[in-house]
């Protein structure tokens, strides 16, 4: 994997705590210009999203230490992403927004499985007890393909109500899904699970603007 700056002695530790607080400000002062939108609740999810990303490899009790790091990738860049994004557009949140929240947090933390699953025996050694270390590869197997499967089914339960053809778009993608699972479970090689690591991502992103497609074209 990648090398850790700050492990390997590359950048000191008060350097890169400065560069978080000045990161998580900007970021912070930047999203107060949405307040007049989305109303002063835009506030508390701020405040929660910075605690929430220094208390995942931080604090007293580090979040991605304790096998949650699956659980706040899904929230925080699932249901909160996108549940916020389409609040401040449009002041409400429909069950279609709902729904389009949970396969984008559900491939996001794929994203997250993958890393870890690449990560596994260092993990184990350095007391990281990520879901992989404690349930085992297998298991991280079965979370990577369910929840690819819910991302496909999601786009036919959000087209069916309005019976939209469309809806079912993001699924010329299902080839793709399913090499990435026979990739996770064939490919051994660090260097490989480093490709599928950023092929995931990918698939993420194709994903998204596939779906965003098929609620525009839908309507």
């Amino acid at each position: 994997g990648p090398r850790r700056a700050v492990a390997a002695g590359l950048i000191a530790p008060a350097v890169m705590r400065r560069a978080m607080v000045a990161t998580f400000a900007v970021a912070f002062v930047s999203g107060l210009g949405l307040l007049p939108f989305g109303g002063p609740w835009l506030l508390v999810i701020g405040v929660a999203s910075v605690l929430c990303g220094i208390a995942y490899t931080g604090g007293p009790w580090p979040l991605g230490y304790h096998g949650l790091g699956d659980v706040f990738v899904f929230l925080f860049f699932g249901l909160v992403a996108v549940g916020a994004t389409a609040f401040v557009q449009t002041g409400q949140l429909t069950r279609e927004v709902l729904l389009a929240a949970v396969p984008i947090g559900l491939l996001s933390a794929n994203i997250l499985v993958v890393n870890n699953y690449r990560d596994v025996e260092t993990d184990r050694v350095a007391g990281k007890r990520t879901l992989v270390v404690r349930f085992g590869r297998r298991f991280a197997r079965a979370q990577f393909n369910l929840s690819l499967l819910a991302a496909f089914v999601i786009p036919f339960l959000i087209a069916a109500p309005e019976r939209r053809e469309w809806g079912a778009l993001p699924c010329v993608l299902m080839p793709v899904a399913w090499r990435h699972a026979t990739r996770l479970r064939v490919q051994t090689e660090p260097a490989a699970q480093i490709r599928l690591l950023g092929d995931t991502g990918k698939l993420l992103a194709g994903y998204a603007m596939l779906l965003a497609v098929s609620l525009v074209v839908g309507r």
